[in-house]
């Protein structure tokens, strides 16, 4: 899928492709991320997003393609002498050095004055909070402290671009979690243009404000973390983002403003139109906290079915349901925990039904 590029764009991407011998890492990619923002690069392991970073900060040369940084081609230029700095999961500091010089260590590598140096370094201690343990080796922090020591060292030299390789996987769920406020408000403070590879999902969804969902090294779609996550382009997206209920059919009613996909379950009613030949095969996409569940029959008249419950998941704010609807589908169903009294009155093979809005779903055409 390419992407358009506009007069905002200060990073474009050409028909990019890496190739390893036989083997296609990278294949035609075209982006374009806009000065100022955050983009996420978001897929699996293998899928080609960490070859794509590696190739923009200059450590991998592109087979064939182009990248743009402010209308200038930089894919031929050296890791050194592309003004952007790339910020490694490990955070690679020097363990021998206190965190001064940990930050000031490229700022001298590139011969600025003492005066300047101090003053920048200064200028990230606060930024990122860490002037107290401006003399602390490494080892004598926590993780999320040397991932602001390393995001500090990064922004030292005033980058045009910042590349973040999997920025928080070192650090445990909770600490990520917190981590990912901290470092999108210092990015956001700096103004920095900032491309980032990561394979968690609630990550890239909690930082980025444009994702790029890529497999097998293609970008598949492009856009907003509620874009991307509400309106996926195909199965794979819908799949890959969150969880989702996927319902395969054939489409025997499309209109502008809705259309009928018939399934095994039944005839699914959907608020859109697909635009698509009728009768041919579609995918119907329905994410779980969007179905309403209950023992007692509900007063709709359409996507309203039975099945029966075979698991259920306490998850504190939320309950997860595994019901076996009466064609044999299998159907994932949350529903949210809204007080402490809340005790839902479904067990395990309680006979449940459940059902959606027309504009809940959205109908997956390839």
């Amino acid at each position: 899928m390419s992407e358009p590029s506009s007069t905002n764009d200060y990073l474009v991407t050409q028909k990019l492709v890496k190739r390893f011998d036989e083997a296609v890492a990278v294949d035609e990619v075209s982006l374009s991320v806009r000065k100022g923002e955050i983009f996420a690069l978001l897929g699996s392991s293998g899928c080609g997003k960490s070859t794509l970073l590696r190739m923009l900060a200059g450590f991998e040369s592109p087979t064939s393609g182009k990248i743009l940084l402010g209308g200038q081609d930089v894919a031929k230029f050296a890791p050194y002498d592309r003004p952007m700095n790339m910020m490694f999961q490990s955070y690679a500091l020097f363990p021998h050095l206190d965190i001064w010089e940990n930050i000031a260590f490229g700022l001298k590598r590139e011969g600025l004055p003492r005066d300047e140096i101090k003053q920048r370094v200064g200028e990230m201690l606060d930024l990122v909070q860490l002037g107290a343990f401006a003399k602390r080796k490494p080892h004598q922090l926590s993780g999320g402290q040397q991932q602001r020591v390393a995001l500090a060292r990064s922004l030292a030299k005033r980058p045009k671009l910042l590349l973040l390789d999997e920025p928080l996987g070192a650090l445990d769920k909770k600490l990520r979690e917190q981590t990912q406020f901290e470092l999108v408000n210092i990015i956001e403070k700096v103004g920095v243009t900032c491309v980032m590879v990561t394979h968690d999902q609630e990550e890239a969804m909690t930082m980025a404000g444009r994702i790029a969902v890529m497999s097998k090294g293609r970008v598949l779609q492009v856009g907003s973390p509620e874009e991307v996550y509400e309106y996926p382009a195909n199965r794979f997206v819908a799949d890959f983002i969150g969880n989702v209920n996927l319902l395969e059919g054939t489409l025997t009613v499309d209109q502008p403003d809705h259309c009928a996909i018939t399934t095994k379950l039944g005839v699914i009613a959907v608020g859109h139109g697909v635009s698509g030949a009728l009768n041919m095969p579609v995918a119907v996409a329905i994410r779980p906290e969007k179905i309403e569940i209950s023992k007692n029959r509900p007063n709709v008249d359409v996507n309203l079915f039975t099945g029966r419950v075979k698991e259920i998941a306490y998850f504190g704010s939320y309950n997860t349901y595994i019901v076996i609807a009466s064609d044999g589908s299998r159907m994932k169903i949350t529903e949210a925990n809204t007080s402490r009294q809340d005790v839902s009155n479904i067990t395990w093979e309680d006979d449940v039904f459940f059902w959606w809005g027309t504009r809940s779903a959205v109908v997956l055409r390839s």
